[in-house]
């Protein structure tokens, strides 16, 4: 069985988290650079990532998710927040960078360019949304892996109340809306879940080969 099914195998979603145990600054950097690395639509990232280890914003995080534990126990808080506002600036911003990083013309983009404005820009507000927190999910499955690889626990969360996330972190003024949060850190020895058989469907029931 390979390493990666191993880890998979391994990880589990957190309930209980060891508040005394603190992911070093070493492995948040590799978790960092992993979501960094994650793959997204055209490559565009249309999202922030805010790490929170504040304890008095977790603890308003905590109250607008119905009083998870892990908002305060974990380690650390990722908070995938997708991109309201995604277009011709970001995708100019982009454009740059990838002019930057691979030493290409911007000039030599501009077909590039436009196809991103022109799907961008015929999408309504609502499915711009729904583009924009899909790709959030991305990030934060390869996140969930990299944890895995680390022996670092995670916890994938959607339970919380995104409004009041948005406003506790400042969201509305940066046109970003809490789409998917995620805890790290350390598995409590009185998690009793960490003791239960991974459940998952079937090879038969999931796949469908054509």
């Amino acid at each position: 069985m390979s390493t990666l099914v191993n880890n998979l195998n391994w990880r589990y979603a957190t309930k209980k988290y060891d508040a005394t145990k603190k992911v070093s600054a070493e492995d948040l950097n590799t978790l960092k650079e992993a979501v960094r690395l994650a793959a997204s639509s055209y490559g565009l990232q249309p999202y922030k990532v805010v790490i929170v280890e504040n304890p008095e914003i977790r603890e308003k995080l905590k109250a607008a998710a119905w009083g998870q534990t892990q908002l305060t126990d974990a380690s650390q808080i990722f908070v995938f927040a997708n991109d309201l506002n995604a277009g011709p600036e970001s995708v100019a911003a982009y454009i740059k960078n990838i002019s930057e990083t691979r030493g290409v013309p911007t000039e030599a983009l501009g077909g590039f360019a436009d196809m991103m404005n022109g799907v961008i820009s015929n999408l309504s507000q609502d499915a711009k949304n729904i583009w924009t927190a899909k790709q959030t999910y991305i990030a934060l499955g390869t996140l969930l892996a990299a944890a895995a690889e680390l022996k670092i626990d995670a916890t994938p969360m959607e339970g919380f109340n995104a409004a009041q996330f948005n406003e506790i972190l400042g969201f509305d003024k940066l046109g970003l809306n809490a789409s998917v949060i995620a805890a790290v850190g350390y598995r409590h020895d009185e998690d009793d879940a960490q003791h239960y058989k991974k459940v998952r469907k079937s090879y038969e029931e999931l796949f469908i080969t054509l």
